[in-house]
């Protein structure tokens, strides 16, 4: 989709909210520095165990913004985003998608537990193919997402995948600060 008008980029974080030197910040500052319009989902305090309160949350954001729109998601911010997808009526120009956490495995020690997920909305996983387009990056080594299991999201989901190689949970303390690659995925959205 191509309007003449540069889209806003809307950031969604994980769980973890903004980190100061994650890439997703990083990445919003220097598109700021270069005049674009960009979006930070912030946090919420009431319900945000609760996937019904962080897709509400989204859309609230999105709904505030006039004109086309590019997400930029990671890890919980992409499972965020595939559920808002499912019920939005908004127009998205593209998504990129980092690391997405898969819900739908027992995830490592120190994360929820299956049936706490389950309670509280975040599975099943959506598996129907998102209305924009869309870019999963996954990573060979990620312990909350299994590279073969973020590809067959990336399928459902109509996405182009993108293999990150072994980079961990693409976050700061894999070494992701400044992302290069998210930069010009944004540019090529």
């Amino acid at each position: 989709m191509t309007t003449g008008i540069q889209p806003t980029v809307v950031i969604v974080p994980g769980f973890r909210d903004h980190i100061p030197e994650h890439w997703q910040t990083l990445l919003a500052e220097r598109l700021q520095q270069q005049g674009r319009a960009v979006h930070i989902v912030p946090q919420i305090d009431q319900d945000k165990r609760l996937r019904r309160a962080r897709v509400a949350n989204l859309e609230r954001v999105v709904s505030g913004i006039s004109g086309p729109i590019i997400i930029v998601a990671h890890s919980a911010g992409c499972v965020f985003t595939a559920h808002w997808a499912q019920q939005t009526q908004r127009a998205v120009q593209g998504a990129i998608l980092a690391a997405p956490v898969d819900y739908d495995s027992p995830l490592p020690p120190g994360y929820k537990d299956p049936q706490t997920l389950t309670e509280e909305g975040w599975t099943p996983i959506p598996r129907q193919p998102l209305k924009f387009p869309s870019i999963v990056i996954a990573s060979r080594n990620d312990p909350v997402g299994k590279f073969e299991r973020i590809r067959e999201l990336a399928d459902a989901w109509g996405s182009r995948f993108i293999d990150a190689g072994n980079v961990g949970h693409i976050g700061p303390t894999d070494g992701f600060g400044t992302w290069s690659l998210a930069e010009e995925l944004v540019q090529q959205l």
